[in-house]
C-alpha cells in the first residue's frame, strides 16, 4: 500500500528470521500500520516517508562473522526509536561498540528472565516474566550509554536500552506466543517510546486504498483476473469504488479450475456484484503448454506467462488498458520474492514470481500488504456474502501444483472429482470455516489394491487439511478418524482411478501448505 507523507508507521528491518512476519502482525495488531523491509535499505529510500520507529529483526547468522547482514549503521543516529530482536539486538551492540561472541551457555525455549526495571519496553510488567529464547549468542560487553535492563541464569544480558537514543534490545523473541507479555512490549514501543496512535484500521485501509488506486490510475483502463476467490474479488471492488467503469473484470478457464467453479464464479458475480465479467474459456491453450512439464516451478512460470498473453489479448478489444489488477497478499510477496537478505525464495507465485518479465500492463496490486485474515475484514466491511468471505484460498497456478508431475486431462479429471468429494464431506460436518484448507493432491504413484474380487492398479491420492490464521505458518488439522475414513471411502469408492488416499501431518514450517 501506498504510504503517505504523514502516514504512521513502523520499519521492520528483516535479518532473515522465521518470525519476521509475526513482528509485522503484532505491530498491526496493536493498530499501528508495519512493512518489512530488506535489511540494506537505503536511507534516503527510508527516510522519503520517515518511519515512527525501526525494529530490527532476528536472523540465522552471527553478527560478528564476515559478511553478516547489516544495515546502515546511521540508523543509529536518526533520533527514530530502534528495537533490535535477538539478532537485532546482538546488532545493535556490534555496531556500536560493544561485544557478542558465541557462547556454550545457549538458551532455547521458554526461560524465566527478571528485569532490572520495570520503565520503557517493561513498563507494567513484574519482577519476572517467561520469554522464548532461541540463540548461541550473547552480547557479551555493552556499548558506551546501554545499561542492562533484563537477565536470566545463563544470559546476564537478556535485554539492553540507551534511553537517551531511545535505543532497545532484547535476547528473546516478543512476537512469539510463547513469550506471554511480548504483546505489551511492542505496545510500550510503539506508544511509550515511538508515540504512535492506534489508528490504523480496516476502516482506514479501505479509504486510504481507494483513494491511492483513483491517484494511481487516473483516466487509465484496468483489467482484472478474477477467480472468485476473495483475493481477487476484494482487490476488484476497491478498485471499482475508486474509478468505476474503467475497471474491466476477466475470468479466465485456464482448465486447471475446481469442479463447477466456472459457473460458481459466474453466479457470484451475477448475484452479489454489478460489474460486468468477461469469461474466456482458454484451457486447451493452457493444457497444450504445461503438456508433459515436470518442474513445478517452470509450471508456475508458463501458467503466468501464459494469463499475461490471454489478458493483453482481450486488453485490446477494450481500448487502451494500462493496469493489470491482481489480488496479491502479503505472504505471496514474502514467498515468491527473497529480500536479497538471509531468508530464501520459497516458490513463486504466478500472480507475483511467475509474470513474464517483458509485459505491456503495469501491475496493480491494492492487497499486496495485507495478510488473508485482514482482506477477510476488509470482505466484511464491504459486505461481502460470507460463502465469498469464507472461500478457502485456492493457488493461482490451480490444479496444476496438485497433480505431482506432468499435467494431464485425465489427472485433473480425477483430482476434480476427488476434491469435490473432499468439499461436501469438510461443509457436511461443520468443518469449512474452522480450517485454512482442505483438498486432495494426486501422487505419481500407483499401488495394488483390491476392488471387489479385481485386483487395481491405481493411483494414491494424499489429503491435505490444515489450520492456520493467515497462510504463513499453518499446522495439520487434527480431524476425527471417522471423518477421515468416511472421506478416504467416498473417494474410493467413488473416483475411478485412486485406490489409496493418505492423510498428510506435516506442518508449516518445514513443509509448505501445498506440495509444489
Amino acid at each position: 500500500m501506498k504510504k503517505e507523507k504523514k502516514k504512521e508507521w513502523i520499519a521492520i528491518l528483516d535479518f532473515g528470521s522465521q518470525y519476521t512476519q509475526l513482528i509485522a502482525r503484532r505491530v498491526r495488531e496493536a493498530k499501528v500500520y508495519s512493512e518489512i523491509v530488506p535489511y540494506y535499505v537505503g536511507l534516503s529510500k527510508l527516510l522519503e516517508n520517515p518511519p515512527k520507529g525501526i525494529i530490527l529483526s532476528g536472523g540465522p547468522a552471527s553478527v560478528y562473522k564476515d559478511h553478516a547482514p547489516s544495515c546502515d549503521k546511521k540508523i543509529f543516529e536518526l533520533g527514530i526509536p530502534i528495537l533490535g530482536i535477538c539478532y537485532g539486538a546482538q546488532l545493535i551492540a556490534q555496531a556500536l561498540g560493544g561485544k557478542v561472541a558465541n557462547t556454550s551457555q545457549a538458551e532455547y525455549g521458554r526461560i524465566s528472565i527478571t528485569l532490572d526495571n520495570n520503565e520503557d519496553i517493561f513498563y507494567g510488567f513484574p519482577a519476572s516474566t517467561t520469554c522464548w529464547m532461541s540463540h548461541q549468542d550473547l552480547i557479551e560487553d555493552l556499548p558506551m550509554g546501554f545499561k542492562t535492563i533484563a537477565h536470566s541464569n545463563n544470559t546476564k544480558v537478556a535485554a539492553i536500552e540507551n534511553k537517551k537514543k531511545m535505543i532497545y534490545g532484547v535476547q528473546f523473541h516478543p512476537e512469539v506466543t510463547h513469550t506471554p507479555l511480548g504483546k505489551k512490549i511492542f505496545e510500550n514501543f510503539l506508544y511509550k517510546i515511538c508515540q504512535c496512535q492506534p489508528n490504523w484500521n480496516i476502516e482506514s485501509y479501505i479509504k486510504q486504498s481507494i483513494e491511492d488506486i483513483r491517484n494511481k490510475v487516473g483516466k487509465k483502463k484496468v483489467v482484472a483476473g478474477v477467480s472468485g476467490g476473495i483475493d481477487s474479488l476484494v482487490a476488484a471492488i476497491l478498485t471499482y469504488k475508486a474509478i468505476g467503469s474503467q475497471l474491466n473484470c476477466i475470468f479466465i478457464n485456464n482448465g486447471l479450475l475446481r469442479k463447477r467453479e466456472v459457473e460458481e464464479v459466474q453466479e457470484i458475480f451475477q448475484e452479489n456484484f454489478k460489474i460486468k465479467l468477461n469469461y474466456v474459456d482458454a484451457s486447451d491453450r493452457f493444457l497444450k503448454k504445461l503438456k508433459g512439464i515436470n518442474d513445478p516451478e517452470t509450471k508456475r512460470k508458463i501458467i503466468g506467462e501464459e494469463f499475461i498473453r490471454v489478458f493483453e489479448e482481450v486488453a485490446k478489444g477494450i481500448g487502451e488498458v494500462k493496469y493489470l489488477l491482481q489480488g496479491t497478499l502479503y505472504p505471496d510477496v514474502i514467498e515468491s520474492i527473497s529480500l536479497k537478505g538471509p531468508s530464501s525464495k520459497i516458490k513463486s507465485h504466478h500472480n507475483v514470481g511467475g509474470l513474464p518479465e517483458e509485459m505491456k500492463l503495469k501491475v496493480l496490486e491494492p492487497l499486496k500488504y495485507l495478510f488473508k485474515d485482514e482482506v477477510r475484514k476488509v470482505a466484511k466491511k464491504l459486505k461481502f456474502p460470507d460463502e465469498v468471505i469464507w472461500r478457502q484460498p485456492f493457488p493461482g497456478p490451480g490444479l496444476s501444483i496438485r497433480v505431482i508431475g506432468p499435467v494431464e486431462k485425465e489427472k485433473l479429471d480425477i483430482l476434480r472429482e476427488a476434491d469435490e468429494i473432499i468439499k461436501q464431506e469438510i461443509i457436511k460436518k461443520g468443518l469449512y470455516k474452522k480450517v485454512w484448507q482442505s483438498f486432495g493432491i494426486l501422487l505419481p504413484v500407483k499401488s495394488v489394491g483390491v476392488m471387489g474380487d479385481s485386483r487395481t492398479y491405481d493411483f494414491a491420492l494424499v489429503l491435505r487439511i490444515i489450520t492456520s490464521n493467515d497462510g504463513m505458518t499453518a499446522d495439520w488439522a487434527k480431524i476425527p478418524y471417522t471423518i477421515l475414513e468416511e472421506i478416504s471411502n467416498r473417494i474410493i469408492n467413488e473416483v475411478k482411478g485412486v485406490n489409496r488416499v493418505v492423510y498428510d501431518i506435516s506442518s508449516k514450517p518445514p513443509a509448505t501448505i501445498e506440495w509444489e
